[in-house]
């Protein structure tokens, strides 16, 4: 009975995101001791910064990704959403003067609102979240270039007056306040995923979307707040990006979603649905800054890196599918 028992435990194991896990945290102990002995000073205090300020961004995205992806679901426009709330931000600051604090705000409410966009179009209206998210990819992308009147918008240096927001949200001194602000999203996203009601509809929903229709809760409700969840954290990530580049250029972002997908994917989270994990996400984010900053440190030009990085998408995509077929076996 006991060895039945403990075989069934290894299946659970292997069935969910906990040996993908194991597998990220390898990946990253390996590709950093790799890109340390032949990367071009990488084992250093500032390479180290680096790899935390290539991953907030990142980071915020595929939080709220997270949520999506464990229904079942996919976002496609978060990088441009990231990118449109951001380059909206700079115009409320520099077009109508608004102060950088309600600026900042503007940047929330024009991510939470696509948000509450795609969740209407995938939740109520039905459409698959391929096509909907595709569908306000571009329509963020286009949108938030109109309002900007396709003019690059900038944000007040660091040093100026107004700066006061970086040094708030990004780097203080040197310390990367960014990395406490990743550390706390992820803090409350825990909680609301694993925690709430929410958290517990979330897993249900990517597990059996029948079953939770049959018992009478209604998934489509519950869709349009995961969506829009996903939309306050792409603002999150809206802001940290205006402070870390400053200037934000209209037509920009699409394809930035998919380093938050890879990494959602690379932390064990299933693309078919109802498994996943925060901690995994988190590792997966940081695979994905060691890999993209250790390329860097090699001189790698930019087409190799964007290869590299595609093998690993298919290779963790691979491994979920894997994954998937010993879950039905078991």
């Amino acid at each position: 009975m006991q060895v039945k028992g403990n075989i069934k435990i290894i299946k659970a194991y292997i069935a969910g995101p906990g040996l993908q896990k194991v597998i990220a945290v390898g990946a990253l102990i390996v590709l950093y001791l790799f890109f340390s002995f032949f990367g071009n000073h990488f084992f250093t205090l500032d390479t180290f910064v680096s790899i935390l300020d290539s991953s907030y961004y990142i980071g915020f995205m595929a939080i709220g990704i997270t949520f999506v992806i464990i229904t079942g679901g996919i976002d496609l426009s978060a990088g441009t959403v990231m990118v449109g709330s951001a380059l909206i931000g700079g115009v409320a600051y520099n077009v109508w003067k608004f102060p950088i604090a309600l600026c900042l705000v503007v940047v929330m409410f024009s991510a939470v609102l696509f948000g509450v966009f795609n969740g209407i179009l995938v939740g109520k209206l039905g459409l698959p979240p391929f096509i909907a998210t595709l569908g306000t990819q571009f329509i963020s992308l286009g949108y938030c270039s109109v309002i900007a009147k396709v003019q690059t918008q900038t944000y007040p240096s660091l040093n100026s007056p107004d700066g006061w927001f970086k040094q708030l949200v990004y780097k203080n001194n040197g310390f990367p306040m960014g990395a406490v602000w990743l550390a706390l999203s992820f803090l409350l996203a825990w909680v609301l995923l694993n925690k709430t009601v929410l958290g517990r509809y979330t897993y249900a929903i990517g597990s059996n979307e029948e079953a939770v229709e049959l018992s009478g809760i209604k998934s489509s409700s519950w869709k349009v707040l995961v969506y829009i969840v996903n939309g306050l954290f792409c603002g999150f990530a809206g802001i940290i990006y205006a402070a870390t580049y400053s200037s934000i250029t209209p037509q920009t972002g699409n394809g930035q979603e998919m380093y938050a997908i890879a990494a959602c994917v690379i932390g064990g989270t299933s693309l078919a649905g109802g498994i996943g994990s925060l901690s995994g996400t988190i590792l997966g984010v940081f695979v994905i800054s060691v890999l993209k900053t250790g390329l860097l440190s090699m001189s790698l030009p930019v087409q190799w890196q964007q290869v590299l990085i595609g093998v690993v998408v298919l290779l963790a995509v691979l491994m979920d599918v894997i994954r998937s077929r010993k879950a039905k076996k078991a």
